[in-house]
């Protein structure tokens, strides 16, 4: 399968083009400086620019950050609802928005260019975080990213829906962003674990990426085995294909390790989408997918079936099963950072037991050896091989 042809040719010459500048906003950045780590009381100010929070599960995530040490404020729109359409009474049967789009924005914009503030953590996806990046003013948030602090860049986490953020605001600030659980999602769960001080791997993960600390998910399944690097890109798949054509569009995924993960997608579905990366070139030059979470998306089979088929003629490395995105597993990625995938390859369980066959097999004169029927239950078999890892480039912590 040719997923590029001469599109593909043309993208390997290199160019000295500029960087662009889309519309609305500062040039386009190729490289991506890396967020400053937390500290312990740090601000962190909790927005919704997508769906609306459940007032109970939203206090719950925020009493979680309190527990790592955080200052965790709400913005002031957090809780509104209205509907899709025009303003209005609210119809609760009807989808909901966390307020209008200008007051989504607002909170949004008033986070990120507060200078008390270290990281922008959002409350929840759902939908409607494409629908804010027009009203945005990213002359203003690019100042205040690069504002003198003493410190590096602040944090946008979120993920699902708001991978329509990560993805504007790598391309358009220029920084890292950190795709992980959210205070009225995962988060609002963790409670004891956080007031206890007790290990759990989606709290773990979260205090790594954010405070600093080695973050490396294991896969479970190899579906093409190699070794990549590059920096991360990727997030929730029905977001990246939304953005294409538009200009919040997704940098062409050549030279990068590529997280896909998604929700309540059927395979046929999510086919449809990898085919539209595919056709659009986004895909021609990948070093490599780590595939996450597929919750409610359809029989896994089926799924890698067509991860293989679409995504294997690429000829890099495929690691399905990483911990990341949707359901109860949620590890926490930082989109923009050096990563390394490695994959290994799983041997033909058929030829190992060929080989373990002919090197057992008994002399032509030689009695074979007594079996004693109590041990069947103890398999000679060696352990089943580690699938692989997706492990980013740690940078020291801020925690203190």
């Amino acid at each position: 399968m040719n997923s590029g042809g001469a599109r593909a040719k043309a993208a390997e010459e290199p160019s000295d083009a500029p960087a662009a500048r889309p519309p609305g906003g500062p040039p386009c950045t190729p490289e991506r400086r890396r967020y400053e780590r937390l500290r312990r009381g740090d601000r962190v100010a909790v927005v919704a620019p997508s769906g609306p929070a459940e007032p109970a599960r939203l206090e719950a995530g925020c009493a979680v950050l309190r527990d790592l040490g955080l200052d965790a404020v709400v913005g002031k729109h957090a809780l509104d609802r209205v509907n899709l359409g025009a303003p209005g009474p609210v119809r609760g049967e009807w989808h909901r928005l966390a307020g209008s789009d200008a007051d989504r924005a607002a909170d949004l914009q008033e986070a990120w260019c507060d200078p008390r503030v270290r990281a922008v953590v959002c409350a929840r996806g759902g939908y409607g975080a494409t629908r804010v990046l027009d009203l945005l003013d990213w002359d203003a948030l690019h100042a205040a990213t690069g504002a003198p602090s003493g410190r590096g860049p602040k944090i946008l986490h979120g993920s699902s829906d708001i991978t329509a953020l990560h993805v504007a605001f790598g391309t358009r600030l220029g920084v890292t962003t950190s795709f992980g659980p959210m205070p009225a999602g995962v988060l609002a769960d963790l409670g004891p674990a956080a007031a206890d001080g007790a290990s759990d791997e989606r709290l773990d993960g979260l205090r790594a990426a954010l405070f600093g600390g080695p973050v490396s998910l294991p896969g479970t399944r190899a579906l093409r085995p190699g070794h990549a690097e590059g920096p991360l890109t990727g997030g929730t798949l029905s977001l990246l294909t939304a953005l294409l054509g538009t200009p919040y569009a997704p940098p062409p995924a050549r030279g990068r390790v590529v997280f896909l993960e998604d929700v309540t997608e059927a395979p046929y579905r999510i086919d449809r989408m990898l085919v539209q990366l595919l056709q659009a070139g986004w895909l021609d030059g990948a070093a490599g997918f780590a595939l996450g979470s597929w919750r409610d998306c359809g029989d896994p089979a089926e799924l890698d079936a067509v991860f293989a088929a679409r995504l294997g003629p690429l000829g890099v490395p495929i690691l399905a099963g990483v911990p990341a995105g949707h359901g109860p597993r949620q590890r926490t990625l930082e989109l923009g950072a050096p990563a390394v995938l490695d994959v290994p390859a799983v041997p033909d369980p058929h030829e190992a037991r060929t080989h373990e066959a002919s090197t057992h097999e008994a002399p032509p004169h030689e009695a074979p050896p007594h079996v004693d029927p109590t041990h069947e239950a103890r398999p000679q078999d060696p352990a089943v091989p580690d699938a692989g890892a997706l492990t980013l480039q740690t940078l020291p912590g801020g925690a203190r």
